[in-house]
């Protein structure tokens, strides 16, 4: 299934992590670890923030993939299934 995962990281955090060098390492582990289809880095709501794309078969290594954002970067992280324009095709087929 194709996830989205969205992280955002608090300013304070960020700029320590940026400081000490371990903003860049944590991040490029998760697009590493999800085998990431896309990655975008932005500014959200004044924060640090990135959209991830992967496809992942097994709900039981999503821990494996906040936790090392939730302890390197304080990070707000969220998952949520997305879809292509041709899965949400084959969706409303079915519909």
């Amino acid at each position: 299934m194709l996830l989205m995962l969205k992280f955002t990281i608090p300013v304070d955090k960020g700029n320590e992590a940026l400081a000490d060098g371990t903003m860049a390492p944590a991040i490029e582990a998760l697009v590493k670890k999800v085998n990431a289809e896309a990655a975008y880095l932005m500014v959200l709501d004044g924060e640090r923030a990135g959209l991830v794309f992967s496809e992942e078969s097994d709900q039981a290594r999503l821990p494996d993939i906040n936790e090392p954002l939730f302890a390197a970067l304080d990070a707000y992280v969220e998952i949520v299934p997305a879809l292509t324009l041709e899965d949400l095709k084959r969706g409303l087929a079915k519909a």
